[in-house]
């Protein structure tokens, strides 16, 4: 079985873009469950531009499902974590000029801060996972620093032009899959993944979780958000079998 989580950071970004109240992420957080959404994830940026701390306050308090919160390591954002306490959490890298996340996090050039924020969330019972580029060494790192999980960043695969590109970013994320899953750590993948690219991903064995949400929330604008999650979920199971039934 592979889960999907559901991304509703750019919810919040219609919200923020002209500073009203809605749409409200905690009722997209609703409609995604109500398409089959095993987690919500939600990224608190330092810069608020669209998950604000009472979003991450609601979502925790309402919903059933597991809160996978995005941050950066900073003893700020420990304080909201620990505080929040959500099931899982994913330390990222974060630019203030950046879109979005432009690659994985750096953990073997930021060990000691790194370990020092896996150690303070796990310490209370937060499962932690750090979001590294498709690398042998970043796994080699993640396990160093005592993360239970890597994420690999999909996004060079996602942004790949051409058959020979797609191919070779899609084999280092399957190297690195194979690599993490050899020194015992949980395996998830996100950025960038779409309906057309999501299938080699999902259909990877060792990856137990996906998370997504631009193209989900890009295609709830003509199906609404159930049924744009379910059909993501449908994907990735379809993909899953026939990989099965291949071995």
């Amino acid at each position: 079985m592979i889960r999907l989580g559901v991304n509703i950071d750019h919810v919040a970004t219609v919200r923020q873009a002209r500073g009203e109240r809605f749409p409200e992420p905690l009722a997209a957080a609703h409609a995604a469950i109500l398409g089959g959404a095993d987690l919500i994830t939600m990224h608190l940026r330092e810069d608020r531009r669209h998950i604000q701390d009472r979003d991450v306050e609601l979502v925790r308090e309402a919903l059933a499902v597991p809160l996978n919160l995005e941050m950066a390591c900073t003893e700020a954002m420990v304080a909201f974590a620990r505080r929040i306490r959500p099931d899982h959490v994913c330390l990222v890298p974060e630019k203030r000029e950046e879109v979005t996340t432009e690659g994985g996090l750096d953990v073997a050039g930021q060990r000691d801060n790194v370990k020092a924020t896996v150690d303070a969330l796990r310490a209370d019972g937060i499962v932690v996972s750090v979001f590294v580029d498709p690398d042998e060494q970043a796994m080699l790192a993640a396990n160093d620093v005592g993360a239970e999980v890597v994420e690999i960043h999909t996004g060079r695969y996602a942004n790949a032009r051409g058959d020979a590109a797609v191919v070779h970013e899609f084999m280092a994320i399957r190297k690195a899959a194979t690599t993490a899953h050899q020194l015992g750590l949980r395996v998830h993948a996100g950025h960038g993944l779409t309906y057309r690219n999501v299938w080699r991903v999902a259909a990877l064995p060792e990856v137990e979780e996906l998370n997504i949400g631009f193209a989900l929330v890009a295609r709830s604008l003509f199906v609404g958000l159930p049924a744009a999650v379910r059909e993501m979920r449908d994907e990735m199971l379809r993909a899953r079998e026939a990989a099965r039934q291949d071995l």
